[in-house]
């Protein structure tokens, strides 16, 4: 993959994922102030399994936002395109999937 096609596509993830986790937030933060309405025990328990559906949705993203940076981190180092276990390749198909991609697909596959 090219690498100023790469950064272009991590700089824009980054965005995108930073505007996810800002609109989740504000969202989760309107549904708070909506519960605190007077609520059955039903829509409570419903309240706690969106919460929980929200948190692992975020966590995930900020998963994905490590990796993002640490593409980009490794751009600057030189050593984009490079598995972080064991320094091979990364095949240009597999960066042009996942431009953060971390190790090959034979050791993704592990």
């Amino acid at each position: 993959m090219d690498i100023e096609l790469a950064r272009q596509r991590l700089e824009h993830e980054h965005v995108s994922l930073h505007e996810l986790l800002l609109s989740s937030a504000v969202h989760r933060v309107d549904e708070q102030a909506g519960a605190r309405d007077a609520l059955g025990a039903s829509d409570t328990e419903e309240s706690l399994t969106s919460q929980e559906e929200e948190d692992a949705v975020a966590a995930a993203l900020r998963v994905r936002l490590i990796q993002v940076h640490g593409a980009i981190d490794r751009l600057a180092a030189g050593t984009y395109g490079r598995s972080l276990r064991s320094g091979d390749l990364i095949s240009p198909e597999r960066l042009d999937a996942d431009p953060a991609a971390e190790l090959t697909a034979d050791e993704a596959a592990d």
